[in-house]
């Protein structure tokens, strides 16, 4: 497994931190200028790699502590609203939401997963504390059990089928199809699969980050959920890596750097 296998959601989440309310509908743009910053994507998928750090039990208490922890240190990384009192309250519950909250933060249980059972059950509890409609938890497992067969060196077109097969969703699409028309979507059903077409067009890990982001929209959160997935097939050049990896902060960079070693170890 590459060393920077878990910045791959980092680095879509940075690169497209500054096209989501500026879109982009070309691969041709800066990858990184003066306001590319972590967002919202980037919190809760550390969140999420600390959970599975520090909890072996994977108890659902210490998943929402995780995620309120690291979310209430970053306040402004751009939350939602509906997340954003979430982080904040004393009991947070599940508010239905079928939003690709669900998905952005879910790529460490793809790769810290073991089978594919533990990866659908664990994807399944980290959209449920907040995202728990079914499409909000279909996004996640989507995601998860992309980057977990990704990450098991299945071929593209074994994902493709076993995707499509188990979880509905039509990626039979090219970007070139889908950028014309496509919008602002903030659901799963809206952007999980078209960040999984971005994975399996590109032919580096540059070109899917680039194809996912110039679909428009919500462009972080795409190219977050489409970067977890490349880095298991592709390499990050290390130019890209190095460059986020500077922009985290250190506590972020010290989350990512232990589940790294934890994976690692454990491969």
């Amino acid at each position: 497994m590459g060393k920077f296998n878990m910045l791959g959601a980092l680095v879509g989440d940075i690169v497209g931190s500054v096209y989501e309310f500026c879109n982009t509908k070309s691969t041709d743009f800066e990858l990184f200028c003066g306001a590319s910053n972590f967002t919202d994507d980037s919190v809760m998928t550390l969140a999420v790699a600390k959970w599975l750090l520090e909890d072996e039990a994977h108890t659902i208490h210490y998943l929402i502590y995780c995620m309120q922890e690291l979310g209430n240190h970053h306040p402004n990384a751009g939350y939602g609203g509906r997340f954003a009192g979430w982080l904040c309250e004393d009991n947070p519950q599940p508010y239905n939401s079928w939003g690709n909250g669900a998905g952005m933060r879910v790529s460490p249980v793809g790769l810290y997963a073991k089978t594919l059972d533990e990866a659908l059950a664990l994807a399944a509890l980290t959209a449920s504390v907040s995202h728990n409609h079914p499409e909000g938890v279909k996004g996640a497992q989507a995601i998860a059990t992309s980057v977990f067969l990704c990450k098991q060196g299945k071929s593209k077109q074994e994902i493709k089928e076993y995707v499509e097969k188990t979880f509905g969703y039509n990626l039979h699409r090219t970007i070139a199809e889908i950028r014309p028309r496509y919008e602002f979507d903030v659901s799963c059903q809206g952007s999980v699969p078209e960040a999984i077409i971005a994975f399996l067009e590109g032919n580096s890990f540059e070109e899917v980050i680039r194809l996912a982001i110039s679909l428009g929209g919500d462009s972080d959160t795409i190219g977050s959920m489409a970067g977890g997935i490349a880095a298991c097939m592709y390499p990050i050049p290390e130019e890209i890596a190095e460059r986020c990896d500077n922009i985290l902060t250190a506590d972020l960079r010290e989350i990512k750097d232990k589940f790294i070693q934890m994976i690692e170890a454990n491969d």
